[in-house]
């Protein structure tokens, strides 16, 4: 599944309280889906990672108390109905639910099933989420009880390019980088359990784009190499280079009419993503011009990127003129 239609269907099974399980290879992105959805709703959201929880984790005898019986000790993170402090709806997210050991998996089955933790109720709006990584993709994953999977909706995640470069534009994710993506989309999650390092959309964001210009130049092939394998890093070292060599973007929107169009296309792909980034309102109709001399499906994308980036785009003269002309094509 697709991760918007993914986020759109979480968004559906948490409003029914329905027990979710989202699974995919390591990378994917699967706990931050469910992050995006929770702040999108307007919820609380409480995550556990369960690899390295016990089952003391999950709340202690309490001895303490007088009387005939005793009660639980409560672990602070558990959204407790009694508690008037506790938001009345969220998402308790269990993450790495599939590394957890068989005891923890039987707590986990019974949250979700009884909604409730030693007798103790979750608020009537809150809804269990667990993430997990598969027993094929070599992560530690254990088998699932049979009682626990039937407790649950397992929804496979699956790596999209458009909805991935959708989502880099929104979060600030570097040009360069969703440029090089386009032009080499097998490289966004080219996960093999047998090879060391893999390139993952995690991987990609917190061990590349996060380091660029923050790291001595002659270190950025190592570092790379250590995030997303060496030959991934190798050819975003390329295009690092090409796209660094490129004219200044604001000089080609200077004179959109004759500066030079490039016929490489990881140089074409380079320039329509930084070109994509410059455009304004202002400027607009000046971009457009320009990446009309370039082949067309690079002009499709350049637009497609800015409008992605600053969907205010959509309402200028420009965006209407180039759209009479490419209004055979769906972006």
């Amino acid at each position: 599944m697709r991760p918007q239609q993914l986020a759109d269907t979480l968004k559906d099974l948490i409003k029914i309280k329905r027990t979710v399980t989202i699974t995919g290879a390591p990378g994917g992105g699967k706990t931050s889906i469910v992050r995006d959805v929770t702040k999108s709703l307007g919820i609380a959201y409480v995550e556990q990672h369960m690899p390295t929880m016990l089952v003391e984790d999950f709340g202690v005898p309490d001895m303490m108390g007088t009387g005939h019986s005793f009660g639980y000790k409560m672990p602070d993170w558990f959204p407790d109905a009694r508690n008037p402090d506790t938001p009345k709806a969220g998402v308790l997210c269990f993450d790495d639910r599939n590394q957890a050991s068989a005891d923890l998996q039987k707590v986990l089955a019974n949250i979700c099933q009884a909604r409730t933790l030693h007798g103790v109720p979750m608020p009537d709006g809150w809804t269990v989420v667990n993430t997990g990584n598969r027993q094929n993709d070599r992560a530690g994953a254990n088998r699932v009880l049979s009682h626990l999977a039937d407790r649950e909706t397992e929804l496979p995640l699956d790596t999209h390019l458009d909805d991935w470069c959708g989502w880099a534009l929104n979060n600030g994710i570097r040009p360069e980088l969703v440029s090089f993506i386009r032009f080499r989309p097998n490289l966004l999650h080219d996960f093999d359990p047998q090879r060391e390092k893999n390139s993952t959309p995690r991987s990609w964001v917190e061990g590349v784009n996060n380091l660029i210009d923050k790291i001595p130049k002659e270190s950025e092939y190592e570092c790379f190499k250590g995030a997303v394998g060496e030959g991934a890093a190798a050819e975003f070292m390329g295009f690092l280079k090409i796209f660094r060599k490129l004219p200044n973007p604001d000089a080609v929107l200077m004179n959109p009419d004759t500066s030079d169009v490039p016929t490489d296309p990881a140089t074409l792909y380079a320039l329509s993503g930084a070109l994509a980034q410059r455009a304004t309102e202002s400027n607009f109709e000046r971009v457009c011009r320009y990446v009309e001399r370039m082949p067309a499906e690079f002009s499709v994308l350049s637009v497609s990127i800015a409008v992605k980036r600053d969907p205010e785009l959509c309402n200028t003269g420009a965006f209407n003129n180039w759209v009479v002309k490419h209004n055979d094509v769906l972006f």
